[in-house]
């Protein structure tokens, strides 16, 4: 299995240097102490304990997997000693408010955190992840009493949260979910239904976990508009905060996957289980949407963690393996070969996995800090902060993930034939991160979500509040030595917003078009958001260059990936916008029968 280090180096300079992450906390009240010392210090104690408490249990935890018995599920061995560690060290609490025990860091914090962890395990990562969902749900939705019953655990990490949407029958289209809440004379309600693909829907790391459900009520109307939300734990909590019998909820078995195999994914049943209304009646969706937002940052976050581990493994592999001879000459004349790291292809695929990961970890904590300006900057700031949110997220979520995915299996071909036997570990990554353009809503559905809703369905106001950003850092930074950088982001702006208004115009006609353009569009504007974070990042290395008077190799390397990234990977918008372009006929016109033919 690759060694897992943090790229401190990479992740300071994101979040002090490109994002200027002090100067922005110091205009939103509350996170005053969140100084650029502070934000280092736990930045590297957070290294520390996925590089040394993690990591060790990655591969042993893939290779032994979850066990289920009538007795609940057990993790692998480690698991839950790490987890205990995790809660009395306070990674748990790290971004909660205050007032409910957290200790009020910003949630950017929190998912460079959600990376580092990731990058180490990302199976045992999913126990804790999950909570911070359940716990925004009801911190929003809850009433009082809900809070005090649950919020506080939550936020420790004494309890975790899973959210339970999925049935067997229903997915992405949940106004077909068919789980019943019976209403009790104590004003609790009986929930019963099954629901499947429960990512740590049961385990043995804590003694209760809350369940956040999607259910209907007896006189609930047909479709989503007849969803509402229910908290259900597994372990009944009574009126002081003591644990009382066991709920009504039970794990039938657990699914055989592909990947993620450290972590438990539970089909459960719920035959009556005891269940608390939150938020109003028949808006659960509404409500959820709070989750699943946070879930498919989190999500995203998966793409870069997976993209990290696999270039670290795959470059260390690269230095060490001699094969062939240089194109150019030896390189290691005293040695029977060269090291792959040598020959143009290895770098090509080095150099992508690089770009890639360096440039969505810089897209993914800008994102994490508009949800820090939503809650806790003034209305207009909030405002526009979260359109940028919802842009963005879809774009996030899907494109990150796809290329986490193209990364993982680059890391397996730069090792050969070493890369698909298991020891290597490198194989692993490939199945891990694949669940990642799945789950929390897969490529398609996000695709959908970008073109349809956000951006169509704003009349392109979204998409307009994103590109004038652009447009006024392209304006603002007008030295010629930025301007291929700089230009080139200028001019795929202007081309997304011209793609976006043909796109609409076509919809207008026939409805297919926006489907059909769907995902090669998200990915489209993925290249062009991740161009923006490079040219932002090459424009911060090459004032440091000038201004330096020491060793500037790091910010050398940003501008010679950032190059890359301008000459080699921008470059795949010109196909994806043909197919954009070529309409929806070429998928539509064939009739079901004949695909089988």
């Amino acid at each position: 299995m690759p060694e897992y280090k943090a790229p401190l180096r990479d992740i300071n300079f994101v979040i002090n240097e490109v994002l200027e992450s002090e100067k922005l906390y110091q205009t939103l009240p509350g996170y005053e102490e969140a100084t650029e010392d502070l934000m280092n210090a736990i930045v590297e104690e957070g290294a520390k304990f996925a590089e040394n408490e993690l990591a060790p249990l990655n591969q042993s935890g893939d290779e032994e997997g979850c066990t289920w018995s009538e007795d609940g599920v057990k993790t692998p061995a480690g698991f839950a000693e790490a987890y205990r560690k995790y809660v009395e060290n306070g990674w748990a609490a790290l971004a909660a408010d205050p007032e409910d025990g957290g200790q009020g860091m910003p949630n950017m914090l929190a998912m460079c955190i959600t990376e580092m962890v990731g990058s180490a395990n990302w199976s045992w990562g999913m126990y804790p992840g999950l909570s911070h969902g359940a716990l925004h749900t009801v911190d929003e939705h809850g009433s009082p009493e809900q809070k005090e019953k649950f919020l506080g655990k939550l936020v420790s990490g004494e309890w975790t949260g899973t959210m339970c949407l999925t049935e067997s029958h229903c997915g992405t289209d949940l106004g077909m979910l068919r789980t019943k809440a019976e209403p009790q004379a104590d004003g609790s309600y009986a929930v019963t239904g099954q629901k499947i693909f429960i990512s740590a829907g049961e385990h043995d790391m804590t003694d209760n976990i809350v369940h956040i459900v999607l259910a209907r009520l007896p006189d609930a109307p047909e479709g989503t508009a007849g969803i509402s939300l229910f908290i259900v734990p597994k372990v009944n909590v009574n009126d002081d905060g003591s644990l009382g019998e066991r709920n009504a909820v039970h794990c039938a078995s657990i699914e055989e996957k592909m990947g993620i195999h450290g972590n438990a994914t539970c089909v459960l049943n719920f035959d009556g289980a005891r269940g608390y209304l939150i938020g109003p009646p028949n808006r659960g969706l509404n409500c959820m949407f709070t989750f699943m937002n946070v879930a498919r940052i989190g999500t995203a976050m998966q793409g870069l963690a997976h993209m990290e581990q696999s270039f670290q493994g795959a470059l260390t592999y690269a230095k060490e393996r001699l094969a062939m001879r240089s194109l150019t000459g030896p390189k290691n004349p005293d040695g029977p070969a060269d090291p792959i790291i040598v020959h143009p292809d290895v770098r090509r695929m080095l150099l992508t996995q690089k770009a890639l990961a360096e440039g969505s970890r810089a897209f993914l904590y800008y994102l994490a800090q508009q949800g820090d300006i939503v809650s806790h900057g003034s209305e207009e700031q909030a405002k526009a902060a979260d359109d940028m949110m919802a842009l963005l997220t879809p774009i996030g979520k899907a494109f990150v993930t796809e290329l986490g995915f193209e990364a993982a299996n680059h890391g397996v071909q730069v090792f050969g034939g070493h890369g698909f036997i298991r020891e290597w570990g490198m194989e692993q990554i490939v199945r891990d991160c694949r669940i990642a353009m799945l789950y929390e809503g897969t490529t398609g559905v996000q695709a959908m979500d970008l073109i349809g809703r956000k951006v169509l369905g704003s009349g392109g106001k979204m998409l307009l509040g994103f590109t004038e950003i652009i447009g006024e850092f392209c304006d603002a930074n007008s030295d010629p030595e930025d301007a291929p950088f700089v230009e080139a982001v200028r001019a795929a702006k202007d081309e997304w917003l011209g793609i976006s208004m043909e796109i609409g115009k076509a919809a207008m006609e026939n409805p297919d078009e926006a489907g059909a353009a769907a995902v090669d569009y998200l990915m489209y504007s993925g290249y062009v958001t991740l161009a923006y974070f490079w040219a932002r990042m090459a424009v911060v290395a090459r004032k440091k260059i000038a201004e330096a008077d020491g060793d500037t190799s790091f910010y050398e390397s940003k501008l010679m990936t950032a190059q890359f990234y301008f000459e080699r990977l921008l470059p795949r918008t010109e196909s994806l916008k043909k197919t954009m372009s070529s309409g929806a006929d070429n998928l539509m016109q064939m009739p079901e029968a004949m695909f089988a033919i």
